[in-house]
């Protein structure tokens, strides 16, 4: 029985105005997310990763806007919905975590003060009551001595401690959906595994559908069920993490992940991919991929490949040409 989705994206585009030129970072993205389920969202800065999270809750910049496509929450279009509307889906419906714990947590206020107005701006509680929640959810996030850290400022906590405060704060209203946007990059290694073991943890509990952006592609293999890979504001590649990463079909994907360090490879240069990204926004024939590929022909740098079907797998690559379908 085919389970629906409770986020649809469809063709979402995103641009930015530059000296009078709109300049097209997302170049058309879709899928779906199903409850309970965790998308990985890889790719290198600039391929529109951060961007498409913003865009999905109508966050964006004052120099972007929205140039096309759908968002829609249990059927409910995002992009369409008003100001008022969208204040009571952010954080009660879909939460969101950003990259940097300490410049999103305010510095005047306490963590107990902000925790306490996330949850009274969604729910009719007492200061009393809110506050007593507040304990809860510092206490479930690891964090020790929850009642006396309530009273404590962000600059009080260490990194490691702020992304939990973050996590706290976004699990406060028990969402739908998590959006987690880069949440271990500013840790160590160390403080990156408790993390990332604490967020699957807590979205098994919670039983949320979670988008997970990031570019590394060892954490996407920790947390991921599906993996969707962004390249030049387009998806390249969008598969099972299982699959992906045993058999990735794009030749972007392949090297990504024969890039990665392993302590059973013994070799002197680590493989790398030859030359850069593409500058966001710039408008490219074909395949944006084209210029760095060794596998690339004439046709790849004159007409965009669709998305092939193969499978349970989507990939965007002439290569696959004769054995998939459109989606």
């Amino acid at each position: 029985m085919s389970v629906s989705p409770i986020l649809e994206v469809r063709n979402l585009q995103i641009s930015f105005v530059e000296q009078n030129r709109n300049r097209l970072v997302l170049r058309g993205l879709s899928y779906s997310l199903e409850k309970g389920r965790v998308l990985a969202v890889v790719g290198e800065s600039g391929s529109g990763k951060t961007v498409h999270a913003l865009g999905l809750l109508s966050l964006l910049p004052a120099a972007a806007r929205i140039s096309g496509g759908e968002v829609r929450y249990k059927g409910q279009n995002l992009l369409a919905c008003s100001a008022e509307q969208l204040r009571q889906i952010r954080g009660a419906k879909i939460a969101m975590i950003f990259q940097d714990p300490s410049a999103s947590l305010n510095p005047v206020l306490t963590v107990g003060q902000q925790l306490i107005e996330t949850l009274r701006a969604h729910e009719s509680i007492s200061k009393e009551e809110a506050a007593r929640k507040a304990i809860e959810l510092l206490d479930k996030v690891g964090i020790p001595n929850p009642e006396k850290r309530l009273d404590e400022y962000p600059f009080q906590f260490s990194g490691g401690m702020c992304q939990r405060v973050m996590i706290a704060m976004a699990l406060a209203l028990k969402p739908d959906i998590l959006i987690a946007d880069e949440p271990t990059t500013a840790l160590d290694v160390t403080i990156q595994a408790q993390i990332l073991r604490l967020m699957k943890d807590l979205q098994q509990e919670y039983g949320m559908a979670v988008i997970f952006i990031t570019h590394n592609l060892a954490l996407a293999a920790a947390i991921a069920d599906d993996v969707l890979v962004l390249y030049g504001g387009l998806c390249m590649e969008q598969a099972p993490a299982e699959k992906l990463f045993t058999h990735p079909l794009h030749p972007y994907t392949q090297g990504l992940l024969g890039s990665l360090v392993s302590v059973s490879r013994k070799t002197e240069h680590l493989p790398a991919i030859p030359g850069n990204p593409p500058i966001a926004g710039e408008p490219l024939p074909g395949c944006p991929f084209a210029p760095r590929c060794s596998q690339a022909t004439e046709k790849c740098s004159q007409k965009l490949p669709p998305l092939f079907a193969k499978g349970s797998c989507y990939v965007r690559c002439w290569l696959e040409e004769p054995h998939g379908s459109t989606h």
